[in-house]
């Protein structure tokens, strides 16, 4: 026995994916590729290395600090991207007379971070963003809302409610408050709403922010807010009258309600939520949070919102856009959870068993009609005793075993094994395809 064996092991903070969670993987994506393009949003790509300077500053202190940096073989100072918005920008920016705008893209993509790794955080993870760029139109924000709904919907979800806000409301509050100067620290104290409550809040944003006790108050009376969409709104337009910027706000979520009405998104996948204020300093109007009706914890899954500038640090032209981010791992945790990712570790549902050596070209000839037919066949490598054959199959999670000996192949016959149920039953090679459709009900 060899020594000194180097320990299989990985890096902290990073993992592993075994088969049955990569398939599970791989079908979100081709999923959510799915719904990107049937809207028009077209993929791109950026490399996972920038120069420093593209990335620094760009989301936080923290964000710097997580940074994996270094100094690359031709002594150029360079990171490896945090996230696919800022590589975006740059893109943007670069490649701008090349893009016809208003530009609709998704990005699918593995980004990094040094963060301290914790269960479902990972120094290494993916994130799967869609944006549309060069456009202040409310219809891009609309249309943020309904691919965010067919998302969810066409991954499997029915019970999901999209949480819509405007930080053009809020604004407008503010502005009525003469609370605009204050508006980061605001934001922020909103923000613990749900976790700290109304009178720690309140008490934060007199003693931290330095509002009054009646301007606090005022602000928190418009994140309690609750009723139908047309309650909210109502109230909104009495509250923000004569507010520029407020009455704009009301507007824009009217017509987003009325829109999504007539598109047919059902009433209660869609709400209007003043309390949601996460990323609103970023955000400049429309945002949106994705809550599991069944996984209400487990917190947004679909996050996005409308910004005024993406690629102000890189170029003059003034490139507004609104998008969203899908959280990969937190809905494949969430499907883990709800039980809707198959355990099967074999994309392919169809497995053909070599029964006998001398007939090998006739197994592989029927794994190939089934291929060509659009089903995923595999043909078992070498004869082996039908037991271990047909364990392997039960352990990689196929759903139809097919066997023929030397009796079968006389007969023009096939075995065709359900693993699901245990019917083994025979069917004649000419009608073998159809009885695997009907199996599969394909």
């Amino acid at each position: 026995m060899p020594k000194n064996l180097i320990k299989p092991t990985t890096l902290k903070g990073f993992r592993d994916y075994l088969p049955s969670s990569m398939i599970a993987r791989e079908q979100l994506i081709e999923t959510a590729r799915g719904v990107f393009r049937s809207y028009g949003f077209t993929p791109i790509d950026t490399p996972a290395l920038e120069y420093s300077e593209i990335l620094l500053g760009k989301g936080s202190d923290e964000t710097d600090k997580q940074m994996f940096r270094f100094t690359d073989p031709g002594n150029r100072d360079v990171a490896m991207r945090f996230d696919l918005t800022i590589p975006f920008a740059r893109f943007t920016a670069q490649h701008l007379h090349e893009l016809a705008l208003p530009f609709k893209r998704y990005h699918i993509g593995t980004v990094w971070r040094a963060e301290k790794p914790q269960k479902g955080r990972y120094r290494e993870f993916m994130q799967c963003d869609f944006d549309t760029i060069g456009s202040n139109a409310n219809g891009a924000d609309i249309e943020v809302l309904l691919v965010i709904h067919d998302l969810l919907e066409s991954i499997g979800f029915s019970k999901f409610t999209v949480r819509v806000n405007n930080r053009l409301v809020l604004n407008g509050l503010l502005d009525k408050l003469g609370l605009v100067d204050s508006s980061v620290g605001i934001l922020r104290c909103l923000d613990k709403l749900s976790k700290v409550g109304h009178d720690n809040v309140v008490k934060e944003m007199t003693e931290v922010v330095g509002t009054t006790t009646e301007q606090a108050e005022s602000v928190l009376k418009l994140a309690a807010l609750e009723g139908t969409s047309d309650q909210i709104l109502a109230e909104l337009k009495t509250m923000l009258s004569g507010n520029e910027a407020g009455e704009a706000g009301v507007e824009k979520l009217s017509e987003l309600f009325g829109s999504a009405t007539a598109a047919g998104i059902p009433n209660d996948r869609i709400a209007l939520d003043l309390s949601i204020a996460r990323g609103l300093d970023y955000y400049t109007g429309t945002i949106y949070e994705t809550f599991l009706g069944d996984l209400p914890k487990i917190g947004s899954v679909c996050s996005g919102g409308r910004y005024d500038n993406l690629a102000g640090l890189f170029t003059s032209q003034v490139l507004p856009g609104v998008g969203a981010s899908l959280g990969l791992d937190r809905l494949l945790a969430a499907m883990d959870e709800l039980e809707m990712i198959d355990s099967g570790s074999t994309p392919a549902p169809v497995l053909v068993t070599v029964f006998d050596a001398r007939r090998h070209a006739d197994y592989l000839s029927v794994g190939r009609q089934l291929r060509q037919a659009g089903i995923g066949t595999e043909v078992f490598i070498e004869p082996k005793q039908m037991a271990k054959q047909l364990k392997y199959a039960n352990r990689k999670g196929f759903r139809i075993a097919l066997i023929a000996g030397e009796d079968e192949f006389e007969k023009g016959t096939w075995q065709l094994k359900n693993l699901e149920s245990g019917e083994q039953i025979e069917v004649p090679a000419d009608g073998l395809l159809e009885k695997v459709q009907e199996v599969l009900g394909v």
